[in-house]
């Protein structure tokens, strides 16, 4: 009986490998009939197929793959490796538990380290898997989490489970983040969902009306708490009366303890204090060589709110730093901007030193020396303006360094600070980051985009003679004049809009910049060279919102991200209250779509009609009106077209998003250690920058509670 046993399981046994080979057999055979079908694939189209296929097996893949002549190159979303980098400081960010984000990107800083030096045969397999490996770690440190930063969708890694095992394994245990006792395998078995499940922690910030928009987001701003309870708590705090309220919750984690719901602090001693020390020490270097006595000041109270986390310390700094206006070298640094947060409230860190341009300060100084005009002369209803603006600052400044959330992909401008108080009562600065908007015109001149997507020579004639001039033009007006413009009635809560706060903010101040930037005001201030300058902005600015953004979603996925759908907003709204009468219209040429804009001056009538409803809903607190608009013209996304655009950019091979590596500084002293110079390197690459930031700023624990 133990003999006839035996040869039954061996014949099940040898029934059950003909079956894996006959399933394998049509893997390969899938892979190869998409192969023929497509001369240039990635190793994300064929992800699914490979995956569980054995290493002899997938050799033979990509001979066979090879043989045939097929291209294997990089995914589509891959980033452009040219000015590419992240800050070490990823301090406040995205993937839900920030735990396990720490160990996937020591884990993975790890494997790349050995097996660039180690593990890289020639065989074409192996280095189209690492190269997708390599891929995902960069867009983790570019998106400062395992999200993308504009989609919010998660990534989806272009390796397998198997191979991902395989590497870890090959790493010196002693290199990875294991917990007191964890082993290899429990880690991996911690991580592995977080990267390759697409049901767990799927997106980062989710905005969709009517879900819990805190449990269905899988950021690190709150732990146990659902929306309404996160709501509940911080309405509790507030005061309708108060009319300088702080920003609640601008720097803590919201948690649920024990039953209790408690704020988690981010300060020196409390959440993030080792890094948070870091930053007091350097402080505490530059308040020694302050420029001014003003700036000495500011320094001194930004330190004092870094070591108490005290939000009314937070309004004081910042009121001294709106004040601080003859330094020529200046810096933001702080929690400040809550786009990450659903309910748009808590602030990821950022920070930018910078110089004053002060040659091109003069056309800034020029429009904030004429705010009170231009709030005069807005479209809105009186009872929404300033009667009186205060203390409108604006300079265009050189980039010396970024970090945070303002790096390696940063604003091109910035309005400080948020708090509407704080405008209203001392002013606001703001400011154009001249070095990086000159990086971004340059790198569009000739690169064949606008070539692919413009109507006509009559657009590209326009947008070629003017469209530096008026893009420059547009972020001064939303920076120095746009967000600062207009008031909210007494009594309205700063956060009343909740999650459709930050895309009403910012269609607000694109549209004052957009009503202006057509104004003959500017002519005669002699801040556009023609009457007509405008509609190279204009056109440029619809075919944005209305198509070639749709270049940064993936297929089937709804706007997600705050300034994306500002601009969706008001292109949609327009196109829709303009058809009647055609003013701008989606055309097919050739069997391409294009716009068309066939009165320019109805355009500009129509975003005057739309800045003066949002500040109107801006103003009173309309809750219900931000909803209706945004779900209505900013969420969703047409497919065709959508699909279209996608396959017209892809041909152009460029990559959807740019960000800048930080030049490399280092100190020159003499025999007595005093500084002689400073001297300026830009030789470093984006994973030679990123892998010495993690190793030279690593300054937090894997856990961080």
């Amino acid at each position: 009986m133990k003999k006839i046993e035996g040869q039954g399981e061996i014949t099940e046994k040898n029934n059950a490998q003909e079956l894996e080979r006959a399933e394998t057999e049509k893997k390969v055979k899938r892979i190869l009939e998409f192969a023929k079908k497509n001369k240039r694939i990635t190793y994300g189209d064929l992800a699914a197929e490979l995956d569980e296929l054995s290493t002899e097996q997938m050799e033979r893949v990509f001979d066979a793959l090879e043989k045939m002549g097929v291209d294997i190159g990089r995914d589509d979303d891959e980033l452009d490796e040219e000015g590419l980098s992240r800050s070490f400081a990823f301090l406040i960010e995205d993937a839900h538990f920030l735990t396990i984000l720490v160990q996937l990107i020591v884990l993975m800083n790890s494997i790349v380290n050995l097996l660039t030096v180690q593990l890289i045969p020639e065989h074409q397999l192996v280095q189209t898997v690492f190269k997708a490996m390599e891929v995902y770690l960069k867009r983790v440190w570019f998106s400062n989490g395992i999200h993308h930063h504009y989609g919010s969708e998660k990534f989806v890694p272009g390796f397998t489970p198997e191979f991902f095992r395989q590497a870890v394994q090959s790493v010196d245990a002693a290199t990875l983040p294991l917990a007191e006792g964890q082993t290899v395998e429990q880690l991996c078995e911690e991580v592995f969902p977080v990267i390759f499940d697409p049901t767990v922690m799927p997106k980062r910030v989710n905005q969709a009306a009517g879900e819990d928009l805190v449990l269905t987001s899988a950021c690190n701003y709150y732990d146990g708490v659902t929306q309404q309870e996160a709501e509940d708590f911080y309405n509790a705090l507030k005061n309708p009366q108060d009319e300088t309220p702080v920003s609640y919750g601008l720097n803590s984690r919201l948690v649920k303890e024990d039953g209790k719901i408690q704020e988690k602090v981010w300060k020196v001693g409390g959440l993030y204090g080792q890094a948070l020390e870091k930053i007091v020490y350097w402080l505490k270097k530059a308040e020694g060589v302050a420029e001014t006595p003003e700036q000495k000041a500011v320094i001194a109270k930004l330190m004092e709110f870094y070591e108490t986390g005290d939000l009314k310390t937070f309004d004081e700094y910042a009121i001294l730093w709106v004040k601080d206006l003859n330094s020529r070298i200046d810096f933001v640094n702080g929690f400040t901007e809550s786009y990450g947060d659903p309910l748009g409230m808590k602030a990821s860190w950022e920070s930018l030193v910078n110089f004053k341009d002060l040659e091109a300060t003069q056309r800034t100084e020029l429009i904030s020396g004429n705010a009170q005009w231009f709030e005069d002369h807005s479209p809105v209803d009186g009872q929404f303006k300033k009667e009186k603006v205060k203390g409108v600052s604006a300079k265009v400044i050189t980039a010396a360094i970024l970090a945070g959330d303002l790096y390696p992909a940063t604003a091109i401008g910035i309005n400080l600070p948020n708090a509407n108080w704080i405008r209203s009562h001392h002013g606001s600065k703001s400011v154009t980051i001249g070095n990086i908007t000159d990086a971004y015109n340059k790198a569009a001149h000739g690169n064949g985009f606008n070539e692919e997507f413009v109507y006509s020579d009559a657009e590209l004639q326009l947008i070629d003679k003017y469209a530096d001039v008026t893009d420059e033009l547009h972020t001064d007006l939303h920076e120095c004049l746009g967000h600062g413009s207009g008031k909210l009635l007494p009594g309205v809560d700063p956060d009343a809009l909740k999650a459709y706060g930050s895309t009403i903010e910012e269609a607000r101040a694109d549209l004052f910049g957009l009503y202006y930037v057509a104004d003959p005001k500017l002519v005669e201030l002699g801040l556009t060279p023609s009457a007509d300058a405008y509609k190279a902005q204009y056109y440029t600015y619809l075919m944005n919102g209305l198509m070639t953004q749709l270049v940064r979603i993936e297929p089937g996925n709804n706007v997600e991200e705050a300034h994306m759908r500002n601009r969706q907003l008001i292109a949609r709204w327009v196109y829709e209250k303009g058809a009647a009468e055609k003013v701008v219209e989606l055309v097919k040429k050739d069997g391409k779509t294009y716009v068309v804009i066939n009165d320019y001056e109805k355009v500009r009538d129509l975003f005057g009609r739309l800045l003066a409803e949002i500040q109107r809903i801006k103003s009173t607190g309309d809750y219900a009106g931000a909803h209706d608009l945004v779900e209505a013209y900013a969420v969703k996304v047409d497919p065709a077209l959508h699909a279209e655009v996608l396959e017209r950019y892809k041909k152009l091979n460029l990559a959807p998003y740019k960000g800048f590596v930080n030049p490399k500084y280092e100190v020159v002293t003499d025999a007595d250690g005093t500084i002689t110079d400073v001297t300026v390197t830009y030789d470093e690459g984006y994973a030679e920058q990123m892998l010495r930031y993690s190793k030279d700023y690593s300054t937090l624990s894997s856990v961080n509670k």
